[in-house]
């Protein structure tokens, strides 16, 4: 709810308009329009690195409501082109809070737009693919702006990856966040190098609370050089964009398989199936938010999984090379692998959560093992 708020217009590339009020920073800003079905978790969305060049529409009615905190980010700043909501609230009411929303994005020049029909819109989405989009506070005529959307190029054009990783190689010593007490951390027991495409905290968190010892490089980092530091394993991270567009990357894995164990997450679970001679597709509106049923083929059990992904892997494409380990249980899409021959496992779902649920945790604690084995 904000007073004598400024209207703000959002316009999507096929001509669909809808008129709201601006929230955060003013101004005008473009992306590809998503929607993410998380009921909490708005701080961690922002913040997720994966979203870069997007636009989130968050399907829950009420978002602002407990304001924002300095622990439960996922990168330094925003990520996101713009937010939308149905209704916020500028009058967060929580104890961990420092500050609400708004200003949060006002500070990060991330433009809103609230007091919309975000059902409308994502049913829209739903029914007719994901598709760019605009937000404007300076320029409320649509024809202007859906000029302006049909000239972009869409977000496959760009490297968002090179936008995002980290300029210098650094160590993460940071656990788990708990509720009055420190976690319990292992003995750092394996060496780990976390290749940087977007990687959320919440990822490097449990690693190190695994027994990890961490060191996080660029996301250009040639293999020799990754190698040159003796690390026991790999972890190709996620990330934003088309994995196709971040062919560095591609060869860099290539490169890497066979010589240590990796752990692909979300992009990186995409990287290596391209590096394999694989294909990757997109899907018609993505999988985002915290309740998708995955389903570990191997125990029969179903994870209720937190998910942030528009491509997916075509297990089919690899020649035989991995098995599949997970599905998910909305559409059928590959959500897990498993090299035959090489200590190889990705998964395309998000371990970590943050937000979401922890069913899949287990994921850092099997990829220890697969290093103490090897």
């Amino acid at each position: 709810m904000t007073h004598n708020a400024k209207k703000a217009i959002l316009v999507l590339a096929d001509g669909t308009v809808f008129e709201g009020l601006n929230f955060g920073a003013e101004g005008e800003t473009t992306g590809e329009v998503v929607f993410n079905t998380s009921m909490t978790g708005y701080q961690e969305i922002l913040t997720d690195s994966s979203y870069k060049g997007q636009i989130v529409v968050m399907t829950y009615s009420q978002i602002g409501n407990y304001g924002i905190n300095p622990e439960d980010i996922e990168s330094c700043a925003p990520n996101v082109e713009g937010f939308i909501a149905k209704e916020f609230f500028d009058f967060p009411s929580n104890w961990r809070s420092q500050k609400d929303l708004a200003q949060y994005l006002k500070e990060n020049s991330k433009v809103g737009i609230h007091g919309i029909d975000t059902r409308a819109l994502t049913r829209h989405l739903r029914d007719n693919g994901v598709q760019m989009g605009i937000i404007s506070t300076s320029d409320t005529e649509p024809q202007n702006l859906l000029e302006k959307i049909r000239r972009h190029p869409g977000i496959s054009a760009f490297d968002l990856v090179g936008e995002v990783t980290t300029k210098q190689i650094y160590k993460w010593t940071e656990s788990v966040w708990t509720l009055g007490k420190s976690a319990e951390v292992q003995k750092r027991k394996r060496s780990v190098i976390v290749y940087d495409f977007g990687v959320k905290m919440n990822i490097l968190r449990h690693l190190f609370n695994a027994g990890f010892e961490i060191t996080v490089v660029p996301a250009q980092t040639p293999a020799e050089q990754a190698l040159e530091m003796g690390p026991d394993g790999i972890v190709l991270s996620n990330g934003p964009g088309d994995p196709q567009t971040v062919t560095y990357a591609i060869e860099t894995t290539k490169k890497l398989m066979g010589k240590k164990p990796v752990l692909g997450i979300c992009l990186g679970h995409q990287i290596l199936g391209l590096a394999m001679g694989g294909r990757t597709y997109k899907l018609k509106f993505g999988h985002h938010g915290g309740n998708h049923p995955v389903m570990d083929l191997s125990t029969e059990k179903v994870e209720i999984t937190s998910q942030n992904h528009n491509y997916c892997v075509d297990i089919n494409s690899l020649g035989g090379q991995v098995e599949l380990t997970h599905k998910n249980l909305y559409d059928g899409t590959e959500e897990g692998m498993r090299h035959k021959d090489l200590p190889i496992i990705s998964f395309q779902h998000h371990p970590e959560a943050g937000p979401g649920p922890n069913d899949s945790g287990y994921i850092f604690k099997r990829f220890m093992e697969m290093l103490e084995k090897n």
